[in-house]
């Protein structure tokens, strides 16, 4: 097998610690935009993190108006995507801390010689928020973190495989020339239908959710997303 020639990860729950720190902080938004459209379901943040994980909030928004059957205007959505990348991108640059291990992982995969990037459905100046958060910017300059929010026009959301496809086509590399790491059904799917070889990584739910939700998660990610490796802790 010859060697891989990029290694892509995605950010939240893989490489940091953001997704529960971001649904805390997009929580009231979304309960305001229902009560707003006469709706009267809530949303706790672990319902949020139930249903909408690996999702940016322009994909949680797109998909809430299906659930609950109203809509928003263009201009509306715009405006509660700014609100939540500014709150959420306050909390993370204030809270955010690494998945135990991944930093000397990445210190060894550097040594190694394997070149990395970002590939993440969330906005660009959150994801980079929780690098620098972390020390981990040391490993992703910007021209290296891709975001489905962000780069790419339209924005897009995984499980669309939009942006891993563009991440190859900039990096000069095939999918199947790539490895990639994702925690969420969401994310592993848009890896599986880019055709690229995927880790899945668990060890966050054990550390949130307990064993139980992290065996589950391994199942999901390999039956349905073909996960070609599980990976329980970055070490």
């Amino acid at each position: 097998m010859p060697k891989v020639k990029y290694v892509l990860l995605d950010c939240d729950n893989t490489l940091c610690l953001s997704e529960r720190l971001a649904f805390e902080a997009c929580a009231d938004l979304t309960n305001e935009l229902l009560e707003k459209h006469g709706k009267s379901e809530r949303y706790t943040v672990d319902k949020l993190l139930e249903e909408f994980v690996g999702q940016n909030f322009r994909g949680m928004l797109t998909n809430l108006q299906k659930i609950h059957n109203f809509q928003l205007s263009s201009e509306e959505l715009e405006d509660y995507v700014k609100k939540e990348l500014g709150a959420v991108t306050a909390k993370l640059s204030e809270k955010c801390k690494e998945c135990p291990g991944a930093t000397a992982e990445l210190v060894k995969l550097k040594e190694q010689g394997y070149p990395m990037a970002v590939v993440s459905t969330s906005a660009k100046p959150r994801v980079v928020a929780s690098l620098h958060k972390v020390g981990m910017e040391k490993f992703f300059p910007d021209e290296l973190v891709y975001s489905a929010a962000t780069s790419l026009n339209p924005p897009s959301s995984k499980p669309d495989p939009k942006i891993y496809l563009y991440a190859c086509e900039q990096l000069g590399v095939k999918p199947e020339e790539c490895v990639t790491v994702e925690d969420s059904r969401s994310g592993a799917t848009a890896a599986m239908r880019a055709g690229i070889p995927l880790i899945g990584y668990v060890g966050v739910y054990g550390i949130e959710d307990g064993k139980e939700r992290m065996d589950q998660m391994a199942k999901t990610l390999t039956d349905d997303c073909k996960a070609d490796a599980i990976m329980y802790d970055w070490k």
